[in-house]
């Protein structure tokens, strides 16, 4: 019998982009998770029975204050998380227009020009 270690845990995420404001180049979202202290796509746990696309919109939301007009998925990620196997679906999708409010999961929001 499977124990709760082996259960995957199921995430998704977005790779968030959008437009520079200055200049029109493209600027790529990441968010700090203080619990962590790492920098991360924004992205989380999938509600149970929830659709990962849907998933991932919502927690690029609540993350990041914007709303997302998904593109083409992007590879999986596996990893273990805590011992757990994690698996985390990624989508490409443009920002639509909102505003970073710090919180406790997420306390900074920065878009950086990815590597030329």
């Amino acid at each position: 019998m499977a124990s709760a270690k082996d259960t995957v845990v199921a995430a998704a995420g977005c790779v968030l982009w959008r437009r520079s404001p200055v200049d029109g180049t493209l600027e790529l979202c990441v968010i700090h998770r203080p619990k962590y202290d790492d920098w991360s796509w924004p992205k989380g746990k999938l509600k149970r029975g929830e659709d990962p696309l849907a998933g991932a919109l919502r927690e690029v939301l609540e993350e990041t204050g914007h709303p997302a007009v998904p593109g083409p998925e992007l590879s999986t990620v596996a990893y273990l998380a805590d011992g757990r196997p994690k698996r985390v679906r990624y989508w490409a999708a443009e920002a639509g227009p909102g505003r970073f409010v710090p919180g406790r999961e997420v306390d900074r929001l920065r878009w950086l020009a990815p590597p030329a």
